[in-house]
């Protein structure tokens, strides 16, 4: 089993930035691609970003690329969602995931295990 802890999440003004980490812990580090989704208010999961094993491939929605960057710290277990130029309809709550399998397609939002979600609320 794979624990996920996110933190980060918060209130802020559009335009303005946050950055989420997600905590894991149960299986290597090294052995988890890492990914991110959103869930907003009566919509379904939408894929936010990916980064494989050794971050030397990252993969993003076209509504998040140039905006967000993701990341990965293996020496501290953790992965980093960073969110610059936020607007009000990145309001959600954002999900970590990991995928252990070594699976080639990480562009999706059913990976083996997720974090229990943080919320991230952006006005205008």
């Amino acid at each position: 089993q794979v624990q996920l802890v996110e933190s980060g999440g918060g209130s802020v003004q559009a335009g303005g930035s946050l950055r989420l980490s997600c905590a894991a812990s149960g299986r290597p580090f090294t052995r988890l691609a890492m990914g991110w989704f959103r869930q907003a208010p009566g919509k379904g999961r939408e894929f936010v970003a990916a980064i494989n094993w050794s971050g030397g491939s990252t993969y993003y929605a076209d509504s998040v690329k140039g905006r967000f960057t993701i990341s990965r710290e293996n020496a501290k277990n953790t992965v980093y969602l960073q969110m610059n130029s936020l607007k009000p309809e990145d309001t959600a709550v954002y999900y970590c995931q990991a995928d252990e399998y070594g699976s080639s397609q990480l562009v999706r939002t059913n990976y083996d295990y997720r974090g229990q979600g943080t919320q991230v609320t952006v006005s205008s």
